[in-house]
């Protein structure tokens, strides 16, 4: 049976009720995806999150009040806890139910996910990292070890023995991750003489799905978030061309600092590609702030300058709300349709966008023409000497 979760998030000056809203609906579909079964949303408005607790005093014993009427097992907040706010608030629950946060639920989903050698490398340490500034918790048990006669020992608390130990996996951990690296890199080095394309895109925007189309694969896709982590390259022949596809892992908004450190080596991928297909679902209402979500994370990785198409997906699962002719209220997102859309700021982008449905196939064969001209020209620069092009 799925575990009981509440939902928390605070509405700051600078973010929207929608907004919040749209938050928390992502928020609720990363603890589905985790497993659990999301019963009720709390939100509070804030300038900013409350130091010791995250939300006010009122609102945490409304939310006490419900966790024991419903018997709740899970506390989720939509953003990091400090370790000082966690130990506030498991002391305010009591060991009624477990609280985590953003960060702890991304992780979590992670190792579930994780089967390669190198993404349940990069897990591990990420969890360690997030791990060692939260260890007071455990060991609040032990203020000290004790003094006296006979125990005049290094006089080292519990806490900083177990630091210890952290601190020597996580260096363990990093060089395990150097070695795959240079694995994957001699890897690489091996597909020399074709282009490399990698597939890039929020999570569950319909990537592992649009390379089992192109390359008539069978990698795991899935209507989740982060089905994917381990990253996987296939060779796809579009006419007499052949190159390499490389599915990524997906993008998210507030991705925990500790994951994108230990990502680094499957963005590898992203950051030696010739070329970029950057895939948005525009059946999601948020899919503007995804975009550039994704385009922030590409710029941090150093891979902006890289040519780039930009595929709209899922335009079979687009909805939108007809507007009336004797409606006079202002025009909203809702009511744009799929053909405004096309005529919006999106054409405009020099060419590079198309409007396609990988599940399907919808538009698919000016999807292969465009990918053909394109990875044509690249190869035809960087390889001018193969000649299965003529």
């Amino acid at each position: 049976m799925p575990e009981k979760a509440v939902l928390i998030g605070i509405i700051t000056p600078n973010v929207t009720s929608n907004q919040a809203n749209e938050y928390l609906e992502e928020l609720a579909f990363l603890a589905k995806t985790a497993g659990a079964k999301p019963i009720k949303k709390f939100t509070q408005r804030l300038l900013r999150p409350d130091n010791k607790t995250f939300i006010g005093k009122g609102k945490m014993e409304e939310v006490l009040s419900f966790v024991k009427e419903n018997a709740i097992d899970v506390l989720i907040f939509d953003d990091d806890l400090t370790p000082s706010q966690l130990k506030n608030v498991e002391r305010i629950f009591n060991g009624k139910c477990k609280i985590l946060d953003r960060s702890n639920l991304i992780l979590d989903i992670f190792a579930s996910r994780a089967q390669t050698a190198q993404a349940r490398t990069q897990v591990e340490l990420a969890q360690y990292q997030y791990l060692l500034p939260r260890l007071t918790r455990m060991w609040t048990h032990l203020e000290r070890q004790k003094g006296g006669i006979g125990m005049r020992g290094p006089g080292e608390t519990q806490i900083e023995t177990d630091r210890q130990i952290i601190r020597d996996k996580i260096s363990l951990l990093k060089k395990k991750l150097q070695k795959i690296d240079k694995q994957a890199f001699t890897r690489r080095k091996g597909r020399e003489h074709l282009i490399r394309v990698a597939l890039v895109g929020y999570t569950n925007a319909g990537k592992s799905t649009l390379m089992n189309k192109l390359a008539k694969s069978d990698v795991f896709a899935e209507d989740k978030l982060f089905a994917t982590l381990d990253t996987t390259v296939r060779k796809v022949v579009i006419q007499n061309l052949p190159f390499l596809l490389t599915d990524t892992v997906g993008f998210i908004r507030k991705l925990p600092h500790q994951l994108v450190e230990s990502f680094k080596s499957t963005l590898d991928e992203v950051r030696e590609a010739d070329f970029m297909i950057h895939l948005v679902d525009i059946s999601n209402p948020n899919f503007e702030d995804h975009i550039s979500v994704v385009n922030k994370t590409i710029s941090e990785i150093g891979a902006q300058d890289k040519p780039m198409i930009l595929i709209f997906n899922k335009i079979d699962a687009y909805t939108y709300v007809k507007k009336e002719q004797d409606d006079l209220t202002p025009i909203t997102k809702e009511n744009y349709s799929l053909e405004d859309l096309k005529d919006s700021w999106m054409s405009k982008i020099n060419g590079n966008v198309m409007f396609i449905s990988a599940l399907h196939k919808t538009c698919f064969d000016e999807l292969r023409e465009e990918l053909y001209t394109r990875i044509k020209k690249l190869h035809e620069v960087r390889y001018p000497y193969n000649n299965f092009l003529y």
